[in-house]
């Protein structure tokens, strides 16, 4: 018998970003207020009774791959490995997050997938064994798994509340630039911090704005909108981006005070 469940899954953006230091495994320590807002991929997980496990993947992006080298396809994998069971799992990726956008659209969609296959499966782990899975999947997860507003810390899987407010939120991003965290992260380390630092909210976008007109133009346009995450994505609060060609945008979005939910 198969079973099917929709899942919504909420991208992020960070209302600030400090980082603190490199640590030894690699990643880099940071601060940062993440938010939800309401804009969502969304999973169809289907599940069928299997002596192996088999991972089937599509989705409607051209830009993602379906395949072992997806996030989601590690997050199915672990969570059967963690229950110790098999099922033939295939999921449907309706994919409205930009790829490479500073807004945890894979982090996101693994969460969901966890959360979905967990619902799905009749809650074989407990919500905190969920956020143990998520942890060693990435830095966004665990904040894209509970949503809202929240301060996190370490390498962004620590989590604590944070005051939640409603409020209309605009996304622009240059369409043909997206911004790997590796990238981001490597000029941070390069750059040398001068004066100016102090003036950006984000300190990845202070790292990686010299490197993009595409970027400066945003800045230039809109001088109180904030990069989020590692970029290419800015948004502002209470405002509307004008039609800017060569530029994705995305107006009178909100903020939300969930996360992973059943869509």
């Amino acid at each position: 018998m198969v079973q099917k469940i929709k899942v919504q899954c909420p991208a992020k953006i960070n209302l600030d970003l400090k980082i603190l230091g490199k640590r030894p495994d690699g990643f880099h320590n940071i601060e940062s207020i993440m938010q939800t807002i309401s804009l969502y991929d969304y999973l169809t997980i289907s599940v069928a009774p299997s002596a192996d496990l088999s991972i089937k993947l599509s989705g409607t992006s051209s830009e993602i791959p379906y395949d072992e080298k997806n996030i989601v396809y590690k997050a199915v994998k672990l969570f059967f490995e963690t229950i110790g069971q098999t099922a033939a799992v295939e999921i449907f990726i309706e994919k409205n997050i930009p790829v490479s956008a500073g807004m945890a659209g894979g982090s996101t969609d693994a969460a969901g997938a966890i959360f979905g296959l967990n619902e799905i499966l009749n809650k074989p782990l407990k919500h905190a064994e969920l956020h143990e899975l998520c942890a060693k999947l990435g830095s966004d997860l665990n904040f894209c798994l509970e949503g809202g507003c929240k301060k996190t810390t370490s390498r962004g899987e620590m989590l604590e509340e944070a005051e939640f407010v409603e409020r209309r939120v605009s996304l622009i991003k240059p369409v043909k630039l997206g911004i790997s965290a590796k990238e981001a992260y490597t000029k941070f380390a390069q750059k040398e911090k001068t004066a100016e630092h102090e003036n950006f909210i984000n300190d990845l976008e202070w790292a990686v704005i010299d490197s993009y007109p595409a970027l400066q133009r945003i800045k230039g346009k809109y001088p109180q909108a904030v990069m989020t995450g590692s970029g290419s994505t800015y948004f502002a609060f209470d405002t509307e981006f004008s039609p800017l060609e060569g530029y994705w945008i995305k107006n009178n979005l909100k903020t939300i005070p969930t996360g992973i939910s059943i869509a």
